[in-house]
């Protein structure tokens, strides 16, 4: 499907692939809501099936293959310009768990409170987009935008909470995880974890190599630099506020921190955005 150059917003009823823009993985953040019957889908090299009542959210530029759509498939389908999203990004950093969360679980499964409140989101944000002869569009579409993002937040904050309470009879390796998503804005040492789990250092790096290959301290790191980028997408938020956000000592060293994980400084790396 071919959509104007000049939509940010789009909002439509779908049955099938050949109903989504033919750029939407690039260009669009997507949402949808599912209505009846299934859709499957393979996200990050994981397969995923959504049923009936359940949300998906696809950032752009994510990898999503292999779409297959029951018969009887309807949705609700929101594309949100990638651009509209990012360069709104409320300064709420309290609610970056909840991004991580929605790009790491695309299916959310809301209560029936939170689909009525998901759909009415839609309708908002895509109506807002249509008002272009409002005397402050660019104003109005932002800020919009801006209270649709802490609208989801919210509901994926609550999805995130379900998660951790289902996560606290998990393994180790599982509960290790949980942790680093909790406080690995703050707290980038394997020391602190171990004791959390009343474990060395040793065993919980042992523990993670045995699950994953990948040590206790690169999975620090890995979330460490989700959180990272995301700040550092957000323009609302200088250098210094984010070097404080994830108590580092100094700007220097918060600059020495980015620089090894990201192979350029915050400065360097907003340049290029």
């Amino acid at each position: 499907m071919n959509m104007s150059e000049n939509q940010k917003v789009i909002l439509y009823k779908t049955a099938s692939i050949a109903q989504f823009p033919d750029d939407f993985q690039t260009r669009y953040h997507t949402h949808i809501y599912c209505q009846s019957g299934s859709v499957k889908f393979v996200f990050n090299g994981l397969k995923y099936h959504c049923k009936k009542g359940e949300f998906i959210f696809w950032l752009a530029g994510l990898e999503v293959s292999d779409l297959s759509f029951s018969a009887n498939f309807k949705a609700t389908l929101l594309l949100v310009d990638s651009d509209l999203l990012t360069k709104n990004l409320p300064s709420a950093t309290v609610s970056i768990d909840s991004y991580i969360h929605s790009k790491e679980n695309p299916i959310l499964h809301p209560d029936k409170k939170d689909k009525d409140k998901i759909l009415k989101n839609f309708q908002l944000l895509f109506d807002k987009s249509q008002e272009t002869n409002h005397r402050f569009y660019e104003e109005a579409l932002k800020l919009q935008m801006q209270l649709f993002l802490l609208e989801m937040w919210h509901i994926f904050e609550d999805e995130l909470d379900r998660r951790k309470r289902s996560l606290q009879s998990g393994t180790l390796y599982e509960r290790f995880l949980q942790l680093v998503q909790e406080h690995c804005m703050k707290e980038r040492e394997v020391r602190f974890y171990s004791d959390k789990l009343n474990i060395t250092p040793k065993y919980l790096n042992y523990i993670c190599k045995v699950n994953t290959r990948i040590t206790a301290s690169e999975w620090i790191q890995r979330y460490a630099k989700e959180r990272i980028i995301i700040l550092l997408q957000n323009k609302n938020l200088n250098i210094s506020e984010i070097a404080d956000e994830m108590d580092f000592s100094s700007r220097s060293f918060f600059t020495r921190y980015v620089k090894k994980l990201l192979g350029v400084t915050p400065k360097e790396f907003r340049e290029r955005m």
